[in-house]
């Protein structure tokens, strides 16, 4: 009988589009961690790309490699958290597979929290020793400065990249609030270190960032925004559901948008003085309010796609006009509350744009709950 050392280590690698980059990620974790019992738990977001199939193929001959391929939803900090509380070892890492985060600090990060000392190791790309030159991205270099300041003002933790993304703990300390994690945008170890109660002893170790090696940055213009979302989620989450409360700031949005559709459309038919002519006043305002309606709630499919349901996105034009239909049918009983409500209160003597304003309101809690549902498929 063959005896086999006890797992010690698991390195969780979140991908998305990945495929030529993970061969290569687990020959350099084979040579960075001889003699330690390790396993690498690539958990993929049904990459198009094949990750997944790729990494299947890889395990069949590594048994250090584990795969979770997940359908219907995406997100690089819910993928972590699930990789890490998929494993059995009593210490998880965190690392990106793109090759810009060096596996050689995995040895010195697990004697770190191994030792008993600290609750996490991290690596950093802004202590002394570290640097970014490799990276090549100056641009990005000055955000990432901006976002550790308002992270570490906000959490009250004071490290010199809580925005890094390569980080190890203990598994017990990650599975003991894992349930309070929020997994929203990519800052997992910021998720962390903001939702544990009691205070974690760090240890920082400087990281020289390397530049991706094959594929292109998952990091798209939404994550400045993703960042901002964990924020509020951590201040008023539990107050107001982020996602309604994203729902209901592009709804916002859309109000000022129906609002100018409506002034717009008025104008051009009637005239600069709203002179109905043949029309009444009521049948005017419900042909403009319905034109101005549906333009809001088109710019509200958009950005609901690209911000509030990110994880979700629509992508591909078939996909998109076909959200859209299906955004336009569940919000139908919210559109005709919006129509119908706004053209009672102007017989009530109500103005047109405070009529349309709070027939907007009566609508959006419908709309949220059903294009939610049978649009992006999920409460």
């Amino acid at each position: 009988m063959v005896e086999t050392k006890t797992l010690e280590l698991a390195v969780v690698l979140p991908t998305f589009n990945e495929r030529k980059n993970i061969a290569t990620m687990i020959d350099r974790l084979s040579a960075a961690l001889e003699g330690v019992a390790w396993e690498v738990v690539i958990v993929d977001d049904n990459s198009p790309d094949g990750t997944a199939d790729e990494a299947r193929r890889l395990a069949l001959g590594n048994p250090h490699v584990r795969v979770i391929q997940r359908f219907g939803r995406r997100g690089l900090a819910s993928a972590a958290i699930e990789g890490m509380c998929s494993t059995a070892a009593p210490v998880v890492a965190v690392m990106d597979a793109d090759h810009q985060h060096d596996p050689a600090l995995l040895p010195q990060m697990l004697g770190a929290v191994t030792s008993g000392d600290f609750d996490v190791a991290y690596a950093s790309r802004f202590a002394e020793g570290s640097s970014t030159e490799a990276w090549g991205r100056p641009d990005r270099v000055k955000a990432s400065g901006i976002a550790n300041r308002i992270a570490n003002k906000v959490t009250g933790v004071q490290l010199s990249d809580p925005m890094s993304g390569y980080f190890m703990l203990r598994a017990e300390l990650l599975r003991a609030d894992a349930h309070r994690l929020s997994g929203v945008g990519f800052k997992i170890l910021l998720d962390i270190l903001a939702t544990v109660d009691a205070p974690l002893r760090v240890k920082e170790f400087p990281m020289n960032f390397a530049a991706r090696a094959e594929g292109e940055s998952k990091l798209d213009q939404t994550v400045i925004f993703e960042f901002l979302v964990g924020l509020y989620d951590k201040w008023l989450g539990r107050i107001i559901p982020t996602r309604f409360a994203l729902f209901g700031t592009v709804g916002a949005m859309g109000v000022f948008v129906q609002l100018g559709v409506l002034w717009l459309v008025q104008k051009a038919i009637f005239g600069e003085s709203f002179h109905y002519g043949n029309w009444s006043k009521e049948t005017s305002f419900m042909v403009a309010n319905t034109m101005a309606a549906v333009a809001a709630m088109s710019f509200n499919f958009v950005l609901n796609n690209e911000l509030t349901y990110s994880d979700k996105r629509l992508r591909g034009f078939g996909p998109l006009m076909r959200g859209w239909a299906q955004f336009a049918v569940t919000c139908s009983l919210g559109l005709l509350t919006n129509i119908g409500a706004a053209a009672a209160l102007l017989r009530m003597g109500f103005h047109p744009f405070a009529a349309a304003v709070i027939g907007i309101v009566l609508g959006s809690v419908w709309n949220f709950a059903l294009s939610s549902k049978f649009v992006w498929g999920r409460y």
